[in-house]
């Protein structure tokens, strides 16, 4: 599923929510420079957030369709899965990893980010979390329950924060057993954004596993989804909660972490 995102790597640079300019600006005040890391860059959309603040952004993202659209966008993008990335002999200031971090090795991931940061450099891995209104994401959740009774996609993903709290604690363990941060702190950025049902719906199909579902699934499940907006006046207005898990490095690391 990790590299299933690139079947339509346009859409998902159209439709997918960027991240707050205020987490941005602590991540790179926090920070001791300006030359950034981008993990599981994607389409390059938090790189060019962090460019657009002045950064020196490079990305590394596993999936060459990806890479590829990052660099027509014109983001330096190698392409390899972290674990196996070579630095060679390159050090950045911070590492970042906006909603991919779940598909990195926790304990092997923080050692390389340790490998690559300069000595006082800040990793920091973070997440949108969605929440439509409580109507709303239940009647989303019953189209989802009548379309695809077995797929448990989207029912964690409408219970808020805490599907992602498993996550957020693999997340800090693993930078804690590379043994080469400080203790990880967790930053939160609440905010808002509105949805047509027109730009809902096309944001639906870049969620992890929907280009998976089996044929004329995604359209039943499409049409049962604007229905639900519909009923709801034709728009509405997601709350996300950006969570970000983040440590500096301030050691050498652990005997075996990489």
């Amino acid at each position: 599923m990790a590299e299933s995102f690139g079947t339509d790597a346009e859409r998902y640079d159209r439709t997918r929510p960027r991240y707050p300019d205020a987490m941005v600006d602590r991540i790179l005040a926090a920070s001791p420079g300006s030359d950034i890391l981008d993990v599981g860059c994607g389409t390059g959309i938090a790189a060019r957030q962090f460019q657009a603040a002045g950064c020196s952004v490079l990305g590394v993202d596993a999936d060459a369709r990806m890479a590829e659209f990052a660099r027509r966008r014109g983001l330096e993008a190698e392409v390899a899965t972290f674990e196996t990335w070579d630095p060679a002999g390159r050090a950045f200031d911070a590492i970042i990893a906006g909603q991919t971090w779940h598909w990195v090795h926790p304990v092997t991931g923080a050692a390389k980010a340790a490998e690559a940061l300069r000595p006082g450099g800040r990793l920091a891995v973070f997440w949108n979390v969605g929440q439509p209104p409580p109507d709303l994401a239940e009647a989303f959740a019953a189209v989802y329950r009548r379309v695809l009774p077995d797929s448990p996609i989207f029912h964690r993903a409408m219970q808020g924060l805490n599907p992602y709290s498993a996550l957020l604690t693999k997340a800090a363990d693993g930078i804690r057993e590379a043994g080469a941060f400080d203790e990880p702190q967790q930053w939160r950025f609440d905010w808002e954004q509105p949805y047509t049902q027109k730009a809902w719906l096309d944001q639906v199909p870049t969620s992890g596993g929907h280009n998976q579902f089996p044929p004329g699934k995604l359209e039943e499940l499409l049409a049962g989804i604007g229905a639900a907006i519909d009923m709801s006046g034709g728009s509405f207005t997601m709350r996300y909660a950006t969570v970000a898990v983040t440590a500096t490095r301030t050691g050498a690391l652990r005997t075996g972490a990489i």
